[in-house]
């Protein structure tokens, strides 16, 4: 059979949703009128702003959000991870944004630090086209099946496909928009705990404030008066933890929800997420600079898909890329790092070790499950297969 080529092998898979053949990549800030045009998209943005969609040739309804056809996953050995922040830089840090809260500069920022392993490319063999890179639907597989998220999915283009490459694989829990003509809805995250009775005072006080956040940029475009809060404080149960989460809806204004370039003003009114943010937006975006010591890259952007059928009509669900791993080449030699991201919501009332913690309890699941060495399913494992 011939050798397929990369543009070929790229895929996606989102919530029953199964997409291959990658046919164009495009700077949604850049150009926001081409994310109107027919067909389905990936959409990957990073915490410091660029967001791109990639375009899709072959979409399939499968009804299982587990990718299937998956060899094994050959993850990173455990002990090899390394934080841009240690257990010290992170208490400091969060001591750092407690003086800022006292001095009226800002009165949340999110403090993250990122992880990473090295994770090596498997050397071609004779007659391949490059080497192969992590199979990103293998490590969706061990994710469905260890740590369900509503959110989950994933995207590898590989290098060589003749667009950008990416390789994002996500369990988030959180609802960044959520499209359906012109209706948007966000669900933002604030309080972490393993349990219900550990959330506290300061978790309830931090959501509320996120909420106003969001509830404040869905107004710069939505219709007057139709933006509204319509679940406050609710609670979320995650493998190993449990959440705050509120929902915000609002109408969008014509100029957004019809005009072509409409992308470009929802994401200047919203972007990046204010839960892995903080308030005011601008403020905690200056301390995050300041303190944290790499660019968050896809963690903390947006990740998910917008559909757009022959009449125009769209619809579209981006998660926060919480929950999140991804994989770049280093160099141009194979090989290569594996990132994930975690951090907590610092406020005047933040333990710093409490939120040292809080870091550790959203990452030790996932990056416990990156970390292992799982085979691929059996033909008759129907549980992962279907």
């Amino acid at each position: 059979m011939p050798e397929t080529t990369p543009a070929e092998r790229a895929t996606a898979w989102f919530d029953g949703v199964e997409a291959h053949g990658v046919v164009e990549c495009i700077d949604v800030r850049r150009a926001p009128e081409r994310l109107r045009a027919a067909g389905w998209w990936v959409v990957q943005g990073d915490f410091e702003g660029r967001v791109r969609a990639w375009r899709f040739a072959d979409v399939r309804r499968t009804g299982s959000d587990v990718p299937v056809t998956t060899g094994p996953w050959r993850g990173p050995t455990p002990g090899s991870w390394r934080s841009s922040l240690d257990e010290h830089a992170y208490v400091t840090a969060v001591q750092r944004v407690r003086e800022r809260v006292r001095d009226g500069d800002v009165y949340q920022a999110n403090l993250c630090r990122v992880m990473e392993a090295p994770l090596a490319v498997d050397e071609a063999g004779a007659g391949r086209l490059a080497a192969e890179e992590p199979d990103a639907r293998a490590l969706g597989r061990v994710l469905a099946a260890g740590n369900p998220a509503p959110y989950a999915g994933g995207v590898h283009v590989p290098a060589g496909a003749g667009v950008d490459p990416v390789w994002v694989v996500s369990a988030s829990p959180e609802l960044f928009l959520r499209v359906e003509g012109d209706l948007v809805t966000s669900g933002p995250i604030k309080g972490t705990a393993a349990s219900t009775g550990g959330l506290t005072d300061k978790d309830r006080a931090e959501n509320v404030m996120i909420t106003d956040l969001v509830r404040n940029d869905l107004q710069h475009v939505s219709l007057p008066g139709s933006v509204e809060v319509t679940d406050l404080l609710g609670v979320e149960r995650h493998p190993g933890l449990v959440h705050l989460v509120s929902t915000v809806q609002g109408r969008l204004v014509p100029e957004v929800a019809d005009d072509p370039a409409g992308w470009s003003r929802l994401l200047e009114a919203t972007y990046p997420p204010g839960s892995v943010s903080g308030a005011p937006k601008s403020s905690a975006l200056e301390v995050i600079a300041e303190l944290e010591p790499v660019p968050r890259g896809p963690y903390c952007g947006a990740f998910g898909w917008v559909e757009v059928d022959e009449d125009g009509s769209t619809r579209a669900e981006l998660a926060v890329a919480i929950r999140t791993f991804w994989w770049e080449r280093v160099g141009v030699r194979p090989e290569g790092v594996l990132r994930f991201g975690t951090g907590a919501g610092i406020t005047w009332g933040s333990d710093p070790r409490a939120e040292w913690r809080e870091t550790e309890l959203k990452a030790s699941r996932l990056v416990a499950l990156a970390s292992a060495q799982v085979p691929a399913p059996d033909d008759g494992d129907a549980r992962l297969a279907r």
